[in-house]
């Protein structure tokens, strides 16, 4: 069921509407705190309380005053009244501190019950189309406060699956409108002992080792060559990308951690776990390939899900295929391909990885989209890479590798060891086909492996 609001507490009524309060329970908890407080110093019983700190009269009556402050910034509309309800819940918390309350069960239920109503009021708003341009055309502050209550209800998982989607939908959007990203997403503690020198660099960015809470994570640093409106662009894209990463959890998936905005002042980073073990292709040489069909079977359930997320993957290689420290596969840079092409061209965006792109992504007379299919035609590329170590026609350069593959050639099967299966080939031949609607989907390519 989806969850419900509890009753509004009496509001004074203008023309017919009331003024909406969105922290009601645990107002109410304050009040009666506040009202217990006062009995207890009229009767001189506070005694009766030994581990909660003594106030005197005239700091219960600047406590009230407080609470009042709170009433004060109820709203008549669902939207402003949601966008000041981190403020009214960041003094309420204030007030139940200095009453030494914090870990009394009744707070935990009244905010449990907030959660729920803040919830259910976002629904509404989700429904409205008046609600959602007012949420949009927020000031910054107020914008900002929005979208962390949105990504924070978001987080606890208090939204049905549609309403999860609609949740998520706003997220972007209003990311997009005021240019900022939730709070939550920004890691607190400082990122430390980042190594001078990137350890990696690639199409997306600069890739460097540093450590966050004593723990060792990856920044991925984008490079940008733009400025003014087109650097705006890169940014939008980047919050949008970073939103997607972040909302994904998945055993095959690169967690993202969060972003970092200290390590370079003029850069955000994404951070994610550091794989020790380095890519796939590193890993096969390593340690060979027993465990291959495992590793593909991985990335194709991988795949498969990001494909349910309407996410396109954009850049499957080798190379962007990690090695957890279970030994289980993860796909990395899903999705920011498209950052590197736009921030590093903009005549084209066929940018991308040549040996491992569909013909019709290398044909000039074709335009260009990404595509599940493509993706499928990737996975057959990685298939044929992780047997052999080296991409599809890895001994030419890319742009006569591009030709043949628009002309539909393809690698012809080799018989050194490790040799690929009669059936792996054959399932192979299909997702790199030279029509999309030839290929299979991601269910079909988890059910062959």
């Amino acid at each position: 069921m989806r969850p419900q609001p509890p009753p509004v507490l009496p509001q004074p009524a203008v023309n017919g509407r009331r003024q909406i309060v969105v922290y009601e329970s645990l107002l109410a908890f304050v009040g009666g705190a506040l009202d217990s407080w006062s009995v207890s110093i009229h009767l001189g019983t506070l005694s009766a309380h030994p581990e909660q700190p003594r106030q005197n009269p005239h700091q219960v009556a600047q406590l009230r005053l407080d609470l009042d402050k709170c009433l004060s910034l109820a709203c008549y509309d669902t939207v402003t009244a949601i966008a000041k309800s981190p403020q009214v819940r960041k003094v309420l918390l204030e007030i139940v501190s200095k009453l030494g309350l914090t870990n009394d069960p009744n707070l935990r239920a009244a905010l449990r019950s907030d959660s729920e109503r803040i919830a259910a009021l976002l629904v509404t708003c989700f429904e409205s189309e008046s609600d959602r341009k007012v949420a949009l055309n927020l000031s910054s502050d107020l914008a900002q406060c929005f979208l962390d209550v949105v990504q924070e209800t978001v987080d606890k998982r208090l939204l049905q699956d549609a309403e999860h989607r609609k949740a998520r939908s706003m997220v972007r959007k209003l990311s997009e409108a005021s240019e900022s990203l939730p709070s939550s997403l920004f890691i607190p503690s400082a990122v430390c002992t980042r190594e001078p020198y990137p350890t990696f660099g690639g199409g997306f960015g600069d890739i460097y080792r540093a450590t966050v809470d004593g723990k060792p994570v990856a920044l991925k640093r984008m490079r940008q060559f733009l400025q003014g409106s087109d650097l705006r662009r890169i940014h939008l894209k980047f919050c949008r990308e970073a939103l997607i990463w972040k909302d994904l959890k998945h055993p095959y998936i690169l967690p993202l951690i969060g972003i970092d905005r200290d390590s370079f002042p003029d850069f955000l980073c994404m951070v994610s776990p550091w794989m020790e073990h380095g890519t796939v292709i590193e890993y096969l040489k390593k340690h060979g390939h027993d465990i291959v069909d495992k590793l593909l079977y991985e990335v194709a359930q991988g795949l498969e899900y990001l494909h349910s997320r309407d996410i396109i993957h954009g850049d499957l290689k080798g190379a962007n295929i990690l090695i957890q420290e279970n030994w289980t596969a993860c796909l990395a840079d899903f999705g920011l391909s498209g950052l590197s092409d736009a921030s590093t061209s903009m005549s084209s965006n066929r940018g991308g990885s040549v040996y491992w792109m569909a013909p019709e992504l290398l044909d000039p007379q074709i335009t260009f989209i990404r595509t599940p299919a493509t993706d499928v035609y990737a996975f057959g590329c990685v298939c044929y890479e992780l047997y052999t170590e080296r991409p599809p026609f890895a001994d030419v350069l890319d742009v006569v590798a591009a030709s043949k593959i628009i002309a539909g050639e393809r690698p012809v099967r080799t018989l050194s060891l490790p040799a690929m299966s009669d059936l792996l080939w054959e399932h192979v031949t299909s997702y790199w086909g030279q029509s999309s609607t030839s290929r299979p989907t991601t269910r079909q390519v988890v059910v062959n492996m």
